[in-house]
């Protein structure tokens, strides 16, 4: 419980833009408490729980980490909404749909705010990241069936996967390098000014898809590290 508790007490807090003693004192606890309860080192009652929930306004399962959405709603694949230049195209097997409706929701924000952000050079960056990551998949279900035809790619066989990964990784640095300014210096990072409760309001149809894109994803990244990291 703690890892997950502890994270997302202190992201609503810092939300809130208010600090551990506004609201340790509101919770009737010592400022040391919330800060062991914030960094994971002791761990609270259930009883406690309930009443952070009540504080922020969201539920347990969201406290604990059970669900992506403040209000602790799980949803299906077909409360998911579709894009709609594509909705009823895909068809089939559960899984696939919803991942699509996970990154396609997704993709619908990112792209919002780089609309708001108004700058090239980190549209650029993105998009260039993103086409290559979908070329990257493409290329390898393509080659799986060895009667595709291989002229389809321009790229040699022997070389597009490293080359590949290291466009990504290039524009993966143009991307760092136009967020922190760059020598213009004309990025306006407030412009990408963002957190739970905005996007929620902002995007009511497509949020829950991103939140559930970030905690699946997240699910992975910790599947790779070493036990006890």
């Amino acid at each position: 419980m703690a890892i997950e508790f502890n994270r997302v007490i202190t992201l609503l807090r810092k939300e809130r833009g208010i600090t551990q003693k506004q609201v340790a004192q509101d919770l009737g606890i010592s400022q040391a408490q919330l800060s062991h309860y914030e960094k994971g080192i002791r761990e609270c009652s259930l009883a406690f729980v309930v009443q952070v929930a009540d504080y922020y306004n969201v539920s347990c399962d969201y406290l604990l980490g059970r669900s992506a959405e403040r209000s602790g709603q799980t949803i299906t694949v077909e409360e998911l909404p579709d894009d709609a230049n594509t909705a009823g195209r895909y068809r089939g097997s559960v899984l696939p749909t919803m991942y699509k409706k996970l990154i396609s929701n997704s993709l619908d924000i990112l792209y919002d705010k780089l609309e708001t952000c108004r700058d090239k050079r980190v549209t650029t960056a993105v998009s260039e990241y993103l086409m290559l990551a979908v070329y990257r998949m493409f290329r390898h279900l393509y080659q799986a069936a060895p009667k595709n035809v291989a002229s389809l790619f321009r790229v040699s066989p022997s070389a597009w996967e490293n080359h590949a990964a290291a466009a990504q990784s290039l524009t993966e640095g143009d991307l760092r390098a136009a967020l922190q300014g760059g020598e213009r210096g004309d990025f306006d990072p407030a412009a990408l000014g963002m957190n739970t409760e905005s996007l929620s309001k902002d995007y009511p149809r497509h949020a829950t898809s991103l939140f559930n894109l970030i905690k699946n994803t997240e699910e992975v990244i910790r599947g790779l590290r070493p036990k006890g990291e």
